[in-house]
């Protein structure tokens, strides 16, 4: 499993960053607690496009199925591009979570089981690759600007199963 950085919140669970901003008593125009920019700012990043990046790792060739991560996270959005019997098995310590998913879960007093189904915790796409095709395909996203972390693999199975911590 590969996965490609997001660049922030994405469109997905802004009813839950709102009350979170309203929680934490801050306005739009302050200062985001976790960079240096408007808070508004920083929460509407621009979501990143993956269109480009993909379809070289697709001539590449061992991409079997893509997940956007989008609301649902890594815990509903994976499972839907794996046939039955098959499931994800995700190191969490393979990326760092961006500090303003860090900052949600805190002023949110959010676990982490409820970040990684609310938001895409950093990882905006999952390609799931062969094994023998991961080193094309990373430098198929590399060479479109995007990093490929791997993230995890594909085992027998169910759904999603995680291992270490992202908080």
């Amino acid at each position: 499993l590969l996965g490609l950085a997001s660049d922030g919140v994405h469109s997905n669970g802004y009813s839950l960053v709102r009350r979170i901003v309203e929680r934490a008593g801050l306005g739009w125009d302050d200062t985001a607690p976790f960079s240096g920019e408007s808070l508004g700012a920083a929460l509407l990043a621009p979501t990143r496009l993956y269109v480009k990046p993909v379809l070289a790792a697709i001539r590449a060739g061992g991409v079997h199925a893509l997940a956007h991560i989008t609301g649902g996270g890594l815990t509903e959005n994976l499972p839907r591009v794996l046939p039955v019997g098959l499931a994800a098995e995700i190191d969490l310590n393979a990326w760092e979570l961006p500090p303003v998913f860090k900052w949600l879960a805190a002023e949110g007093c959010m676990a982490e089981a409820e970040m990684l189904k609310t938001f895409n915790a950093g990882i905006g796409m999952v390609a799931v690759v062969s094994a023998d095709k991961v080193d094309a395909a990373k430098a198929a996203f590399a060479e479109d600007g995007h990093a490929a972390i791997e993230i995890g693999r594909i085992t027998t199975g169910n759904g999603v199963t995680y291992s270490g911590a992202l908080l």
